[in-house]
């Protein structure tokens, strides 16, 4: 099933507990713990349903983090195509037998769990394109026939997506994406062209957005529009937030949260309320650590000798801080609200997952960096 030596290393357990981040795997548990904590206080202060299960799933998901990460590098580019392949049929399944939740079609029921795997392909995507430009000479990055795949393997996804409908998650997907065909040396002109496709249709693609996807557009242009209708998230997200101050109101004594004046507090909000409780300094240790991480991957990248770690992790690391600025811009009215959860902080199992499935690819390039791919 698996091809000879794609799974089994030369290196021992203790080899590779010791070859392990600390400095990556700390801010990863250290955000795990803050989480917790904001969890606890969306659940007005109460061991409840959402702290129980977001506990429950950082720890499940830490150890898949480890043990992805145990496997050989090799095996994530042995079956990255298979991966990604898995993620869209999965996406395919959405569209017929999906659940429907606040009017999206989002989630797959396993029975055992539901999940949502348009925020899986938000790494499947990644790990497809950089196996795919390891394979190709960087000659032949710009030659026609060569563009057409992986336009195709970003389009499909991004387009299942959009028709669910999740704007957000689809620009996510193909930001993602995007990234990564950029990094493999991709010439400036390609996107440049698409950057006029894109802006000669978005008038049409604006026609088939849905009225409330139309709302957050005209919103987040004048927040004061409809302060009670589309514009009150937002409208209470910035009071929250800049009436934590310097140094917050302190744990448990979020006005705006515990009077239930913030929606969605627990998933795409939740530092919202994590600024409310702990102020400008609270929320920039939580920058921090998200800049960390950050810096952690490009590290582990800058180590790496083979073309599919270095794009991986180049481009995850771009993509990771790419969703932290989109839900901090969102929450803070800089850019449109679009339905995009902060990573390990926000509640959500799929996307948890996601996050990482990622990560633990990341550090098993950083084990198995002296190992060969391919």
């Amino acid at each position: 099933m698996f091809k000879q030596g794609s799974i089994h290393s030369h290196l021992s357990l203790r080899d590779k507990i010791f070859s392990l981040d600390l400095v990556l795997v700390s801010c990863i548990l250290i955000l795990g713990i803050i989480s917790f904590f904001a969890m606890y206080s969306t659940d007005g202060g109460e061991f409840a349903y959402h702290t129980k299960s977001h506990i429950v799933r950082f720890f499940v998901f830490f150890f898949l983090f480890i043990i992805v990460s145990f496997f050989k590098a090799n095996f994530w580019y042995t079956w990255s195509t298979g991966i990604y392949l898995a993620f869209l049929t999965l996406l395919v399944l959405v569209q017929l037998f999906g659940l429907t939740a606040s009017g999206s079609q989002r989630w797959l029921n396993l029975y055992f769990l539901n999940i949502q795997p348009s925020e899986l392909m938000k790494i499947g995507l990644i790990l497809f394109l950089a196996k795919y430009y390891h394979r190709i000479s960087s000659g032949d990055v710009n030659r026609f026939k060569f563009l057409l795949s992986p336009i195709i393997a970003l389009m499909l996804p991004v387009f299942m997506v959009l028709t669910q409908p999740d704007l957000g998650t689809a620009f996510l997907i193909g930001a993602g994406g995007i990234v990564v065909i950029w990094l493999a040396g991709v010439q400036m002109k390609y996107f440049a062209y698409l950057g006029g496709i894109f802006l000669a249709i978005t008038p049409i693609a604006i026609s088939f957005l849905k009225p409330y996807q139309k709302s957050r557009i005209l919103t987040f242009l004048d927040p004061t529009r409809d302060p009670l209708g589309a514009g009150y998230q937002i409208t209470q997200s910035k009071i929250a937030i800049g009436s934590g101050g310097l140094f917050g109101k302190g744990f448990l004594n979020g006005s705006q949260s515990y009077l239930d004046y913030l929606p969605e507090k627990h998933t795409d909000f939740i530092f919202t309320l994590f600024s409310e409780e702990f102020g400008f300094f609270g929320s920039c240790i939580v920058l921090l650590l998200y800049i960390l991480i950050t810096w952690r991957i490009v590290s582990i990248g800058n180590m790496l000798r083979d073309t599919f770690g270095k794009l991986f992790c180049y481009s995850f690391a771009t993509a990771f801080f790419l969703y932290v600025a989109v839900n901090m811009g969102m929450v803070l009215g800089l850019i449109p609200i679009v339905g995009a959860p902060l990573p390990i902080l926000s509640y959500g199992g799929s996307s948890m997952m996601a996050m990482m499935f990622g990560l633990g690819i990341v550090m098993s390039c950083r084990i198995h960096k002296d190992e060969h791919i391919g």
